[in-house]
């Protein structure tokens, strides 16, 4: 299992060729190599039996669903939700609760369902739900397409150090001051919630 966390790389490189600084995991394959760097040291390998996995490494086993991988839809997202009255933001950011929805992508899929950040998760009404589900398919399918959001800080690549390209399509995340793209009548806002700095709509997200 390898978790990138805020600054890992997964880079594919020839073995001939000098490692960057911070590369603290090799594995060779020919004259191929597949190295871990990782400036923050915050990220992880962890090697394990699948048939032990809830002992070795119980975290995947407290996962919450997977959008684009499990059964996944307003049913299921709705007795998610109705779980907890915390910030809806935070509720989709859990992920014991719904996995693989970060923080730039719970703000964009929640100013594409036109929801406030701030809502409480069982407040939000089977309309809302609905295109909340839809919004978390089609963002994240979206972003999958585009090779992910690469921010100024040029952490994020992938496997061959090419950045990703859906930053250019962000409506809300990092946008703070800019005319929004959706209603062109106001102007982005960021709030900061659970620590994060959120971005969001006050006209499309009230």
């Amino acid at each position: 299992m390898i978790h990138l966390r805020m600054s890992g790389q997964l880079l594919v490189a020839s073995a001939e060729s000098s490692r960057p600084a911070h590369t603290h995991v090799v594995a060779t394959f020919g004259d191929r190599e597949l190295r871990f760097v990782d400036p923050r040291t915050f990220g992880e390998i962890v090697v394990f039996s699948p048939d032990r996995a809830d002992v070795e490494v119980p975290e995947l086993a407290r996962l919450g669903v997977d959008p684009m991988v499990d059964k996944f839809d307003a049913r299921v997202l709705a007795a998610i939700l109705t779980r907890t009255n915390r910030p809806v933001k935070v509720a989709l950011m859990d992920q014991h609760l719904v996995a693989g929805l970060g923080n730039i992508y719970t703000d964009e899929v929640l100013h594409r369902a036109r929801i406030r950040y701030s809502r409480p998760a069982a407040a939000v009404t089977r309309a809302e739900v609905q295109r909340l589900a839809d919004a978390i398919s089609q963002v994240l399918g979206d972003a999958i397409e585009a090779g992910g959001s690469t921010l100024s800080d040029a952490q994020y690549v992938d496997l061959m150090g090419r950045t990703g390209r859906y930053q250019d399509h962000h409506h809300v995340y990092g946008r703070e001051g800019e005319p929004c793209a959706t209603c062109e009548r106001s102007e982005i806002r960021r709030s900061v919630v659970g620590g994060r700095s959120t971005f969001f709509c006050p006209r499309c997200q009230r």
